[in-house]
Protein backbone atom coordinates (compact mmCIF):
# COMPACT_ATOMS: atom_id res chain seq x y z
CA UNK A 1 0.00 0.00 0.00
CA UNK A 2 1.23 3.44 -1.03
CA UNK A 3 2.69 5.79 1.88
CA UNK A 4 -0.11 8.06 0.91
CA UNK A 5 -2.49 5.55 1.85
CA UNK A 6 -0.95 4.68 5.07
CA UNK A 7 -1.36 8.46 5.96
CA UNK A 8 -4.52 9.10 5.37
CA UNK A 9 -5.50 5.63 7.09
CA UNK A 10 -3.49 6.65 9.86
CA UNK A 11 -5.05 10.37 9.77
CA UNK A 12 -8.38 8.96 10.13
CA UNK A 13 -7.96 6.73 12.64
CA UNK A 14 -6.12 9.34 15.03
CA UNK A 15 -8.84 11.72 14.61
CA UNK A 16 -11.62 9.02 14.93
CA UNK A 17 -10.16 7.85 17.92
CA UNK A 18 -8.89 11.29 19.57
CA UNK A 19 -12.69 12.78 19.03
CA UNK A 20 -14.02 9.37 20.76
CA UNK A 21 -11.61 9.38 23.84
CA UNK A 22 -12.38 13.24 24.29
CA UNK A 23 -16.43 13.11 24.09
CA UNK A 24 -16.70 9.64 26.10
CA UNK A 25 -16.56 11.26 29.84
CA UNK A 26 -18.71 13.80 28.75
CA UNK A 27 -21.31 11.57 27.16
CA UNK A 28 -20.80 9.37 30.02
CA UNK A 29 -21.90 11.82 32.35
CA UNK A 30 -24.45 13.53 30.39
CA UNK A 31 -26.19 10.24 29.52
CA UNK A 32 -26.12 9.38 33.36
CA UNK A 33 -27.98 12.95 34.02
CA UNK A 34 -30.21 12.40 31.76
CA UNK A 35 -31.09 8.69 32.58
CA UNK A 36 -31.77 9.73 36.63
CA UNK A 37 -32.76 13.21 37.01
CA UNK A 38 -35.84 15.18 35.33
CA UNK A 39 -35.79 19.13 35.62
CA UNK A 40 -37.17 21.93 33.57
CA UNK A 41 -35.75 22.07 30.14
CA UNK A 42 -34.37 18.77 29.72
CA UNK A 43 -36.10 18.18 27.12
CA UNK A 44 -34.35 21.25 25.31
CA UNK A 45 -31.23 19.51 26.45
CA UNK A 46 -32.04 16.02 24.49
CA UNK A 47 -33.50 18.06 21.81
CA UNK A 48 -30.05 19.85 20.93
CA UNK A 49 -28.23 16.54 21.49
CA UNK A 50 -29.84 15.02 18.88
CA UNK A 51 -29.83 17.89 16.89
CA UNK A 52 -26.63 16.95 14.81
CA UNK A 53 -28.09 13.51 13.56
CA UNK A 54 -31.82 14.96 12.00
CA UNK A 55 -30.28 18.35 10.40
CA UNK A 56 -27.96 18.30 7.47
CA UNK A 57 -24.03 17.66 8.10
CA UNK A 58 -23.44 20.24 5.94
CA UNK A 59 -25.70 22.45 8.31
CA UNK A 60 -23.43 21.17 11.07
CA UNK A 61 -20.08 22.22 9.58
CA UNK A 62 -21.40 25.62 8.60
CA UNK A 63 -22.49 26.61 12.03
CA UNK A 64 -19.25 25.13 13.20
CA UNK A 65 -17.42 27.35 10.78
CA UNK A 66 -19.26 30.81 12.12
CA UNK A 67 -18.59 29.51 16.01
CA UNK A 68 -15.06 28.29 15.29
CA UNK A 69 -13.29 30.56 12.91
CA UNK A 70 -11.35 33.74 13.62
CA UNK A 71 -14.15 36.23 13.73
CA UNK A 72 -16.43 33.45 15.86
CA UNK A 73 -17.55 34.07 19.13
CA UNK A 74 -15.04 30.68 20.34
CA UNK A 75 -12.72 30.65 17.25
CA UNK A 76 -12.23 33.93 17.90
CA UNK A 77 -11.21 34.50 21.36
CA UNK A 78 -8.39 31.31 21.02
CA UNK A 79 -6.84 32.58 18.13
CA UNK A 80 -6.50 36.35 19.84
CA UNK A 81 -5.43 35.02 23.03
CA UNK A 82 -3.69 31.97 22.56
CA UNK A 83 -2.71 31.97 19.12
CA UNK A 84 -4.89 28.78 18.66
CA UNK A 85 -6.31 28.22 14.90
CA UNK A 86 -9.17 25.57 14.70
CA UNK A 87 -10.47 26.47 11.16
CA UNK A 88 -9.07 24.12 8.30
CA UNK A 89 -6.63 22.33 10.41
CA UNK A 90 -6.64 18.31 11.99
CA UNK A 91 -8.16 19.92 15.45
CA UNK A 92 -11.27 20.80 13.10
CA UNK A 93 -11.16 17.74 11.96
CA UNK A 94 -11.47 16.11 15.32
CA UNK A 95 -14.23 18.76 16.35
CA UNK A 96 -16.84 17.78 13.50
CA UNK A 97 -16.02 13.85 14.25
CA UNK A 98 -16.93 15.24 17.74
CA UNK A 99 -20.06 16.78 17.44
CA UNK A 100 -21.49 14.39 14.57
CA UNK A 101 -20.78 11.46 16.45
CA UNK A 102 -21.20 12.66 19.95
CA UNK A 103 -25.48 12.02 19.84
CA UNK A 104 -25.01 8.38 19.30
CA UNK A 105 -22.92 8.00 22.30
CA UNK A 106 -25.38 9.74 24.61
CA UNK A 107 -28.07 7.71 23.37
CA UNK A 108 -26.47 4.47 23.54
CA UNK A 109 -25.24 5.05 26.64
CA UNK A 110 -28.25 6.52 28.31
CA UNK A 111 -30.35 3.66 26.97
CA UNK A 112 -27.73 1.29 29.64
CA UNK A 113 -27.65 3.14 32.25
CA UNK A 114 -31.90 3.06 32.12
CA UNK A 115 -31.58 -0.51 31.99
CA UNK A 116 -29.41 -0.51 35.36
CA UNK A 117 -31.36 -1.79 38.47
CA UNK A 118 -31.76 0.65 40.61
CA UNK A 119 -32.14 -1.41 43.54
CA UNK A 120 -28.66 -2.69 43.84
CA UNK A 121 -27.66 1.20 43.79
CA UNK A 122 -29.55 1.47 46.94
CA UNK A 123 -28.18 -1.53 48.69
CA UNK A 124 -24.74 -0.35 47.77
CA UNK A 125 -25.70 3.08 49.23
CA UNK A 126 -27.32 1.44 52.63
CA UNK A 127 -24.22 -0.65 53.05
CA UNK A 128 -22.69 2.85 53.14
CA UNK A 129 -20.95 3.21 49.97
CA UNK A 130 -20.65 6.80 48.67
CA UNK A 131 -22.47 7.86 45.61
CA UNK A 132 -18.98 7.89 43.48
CA UNK A 133 -18.07 4.30 44.98
CA UNK A 134 -21.39 3.09 43.88
CA UNK A 135 -21.35 5.04 40.48
CA UNK A 136 -17.73 3.27 39.85
CA UNK A 137 -18.35 0.04 40.86
CA UNK A 138 -22.22 -1.08 40.56
CA UNK A 139 -23.64 1.79 37.73
CA UNK A 140 -20.52 1.91 35.39
CA UNK A 141 -19.87 -1.97 35.14
CA UNK A 142 -23.84 -2.92 35.00
CA UNK A 143 -23.95 -0.15 31.66
CA UNK A 144 -20.39 -0.85 30.56
CA UNK A 145 -21.86 -3.33 27.05
CA UNK A 146 -23.67 0.21 26.39
CA UNK A 147 -20.53 2.49 27.18
CA UNK A 148 -18.51 -0.11 24.66
CA UNK A 149 -20.90 0.11 21.98
CA UNK A 150 -21.91 3.58 21.98
CA UNK A 151 -17.91 3.86 21.98
CA UNK A 152 -17.37 1.72 18.73
CA UNK A 153 -20.87 3.89 17.14
CA UNK A 154 -19.08 6.98 17.89
CA UNK A 155 -15.57 5.61 16.42
CA UNK A 156 -17.34 4.54 13.12
CA UNK A 157 -19.41 7.53 13.01
CA UNK A 158 -16.50 10.03 13.24
CA UNK A 159 -14.22 7.72 10.80
CA UNK A 160 -17.14 8.23 7.85
CA UNK A 161 -17.41 11.35 8.89
CA UNK A 162 -17.24 13.91 5.69
CA UNK A 163 -20.39 16.94 5.63
CA UNK A 164 -19.27 18.59 8.57
CA UNK A 165 -15.72 17.85 8.25
CA UNK A 166 -15.46 19.27 4.36
CA UNK A 167 -16.51 22.70 5.52
CA UNK A 168 -14.51 23.18 8.84
CA UNK A 169 -11.35 21.23 8.35
CA UNK A 170 -11.20 21.36 4.47
CA UNK A 171 -9.82 18.76 2.27
CA UNK A 172 -6.47 19.54 2.55
CA UNK A 173 -3.81 16.86 1.50
CA UNK A 174 -1.58 15.05 4.89
CA UNK A 175 -3.46 17.72 7.22
CA UNK A 176 -7.32 17.35 6.96
CA UNK A 177 -7.82 14.28 4.41
CA UNK A 178 -9.39 11.71 6.00
CA UNK A 179 -10.60 8.69 4.37
CA UNK A 180 -13.95 10.02 3.73
CA UNK A 181 -12.75 13.22 1.93
CA UNK A 182 -10.14 11.53 0.06
CA UNK A 183 -12.70 8.94 -1.64
CA UNK A 184 -14.55 11.69 -2.68
CA UNK A 185 -11.65 13.93 -4.33
CA UNK A 186 -10.12 10.47 -5.80
CA UNK A 187 -14.14 9.32 -7.74
CA UNK A 188 -13.65 13.35 -8.45
CA UNK A 189 -10.49 13.32 -10.36
CA UNK A 190 -12.02 9.52 -12.00
CA UNK A 191 -8.97 7.27 -9.71
CA UNK A 192 -11.38 4.70 -9.00
CA UNK A 193 -9.17 2.19 -8.04
CA UNK A 194 -7.53 4.36 -5.99
CA UNK A 195 -11.12 5.11 -4.43
CA UNK A 196 -11.96 1.75 -4.25
CA UNK A 197 -8.96 0.55 -2.39
CA UNK A 198 -9.62 3.55 0.16
CA UNK A 199 -12.73 1.91 0.16
CA UNK A 200 -12.32 -1.27 1.06
CA UNK A 201 -9.63 -0.17 4.09
CA UNK A 202 -12.77 2.22 5.52
CA UNK A 203 -14.94 -0.86 5.61
CA UNK A 204 -11.89 -3.11 7.28
CA UNK A 205 -11.46 -0.90 9.88
CA UNK A 206 -15.03 -0.55 10.57
CA UNK A 207 -15.36 -3.93 10.79
CA UNK A 208 -12.58 -4.78 12.93
CA UNK A 209 -13.89 -2.47 15.56
CA UNK A 210 -17.66 -3.77 15.65
CA UNK A 211 -15.52 -7.50 15.73
CA UNK A 212 -13.17 -6.12 19.12
CA UNK A 213 -16.20 -5.01 20.67
CA UNK A 214 -18.22 -7.91 19.94
CA UNK A 215 -15.58 -10.27 21.33
CA UNK A 216 -15.33 -8.03 24.25
CA UNK A 217 -18.92 -7.90 24.83
CA UNK A 218 -19.40 -11.95 24.54
CA UNK A 219 -16.02 -12.47 26.69
CA UNK A 220 -15.61 -12.93 30.36
CA UNK A 221 -13.96 -9.12 30.41
CA UNK A 222 -17.51 -7.89 30.60
CA UNK A 223 -19.06 -9.54 32.96
CA UNK A 224 -20.54 -7.97 35.75
CA UNK A 225 -23.75 -9.42 36.42
CA UNK A 226 -21.70 -12.49 37.17
CA UNK A 227 -19.95 -10.94 40.06
CA UNK A 228 -23.03 -9.45 41.62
Amino acid sequence: MESDTWQIIQLSVIVAGLSTVVILPFAVSLAWWLARYDWPGKSLVETLVSLPLVIPPVATGLILLGLMGRRGVFGGYLYDTFGLEIVFTWKAAVLAAMVMSFPLLVRSTRSAFEEVDLRLEQIARTLGAGRWRVFCTITIPLAIRGIIGGSVLAFARALGEFGATILIAGNIPGETATLSLSIYSLVELGKDAEAFRLMMASITIAFGAVWVSEWVLRSKIVSPRQKI
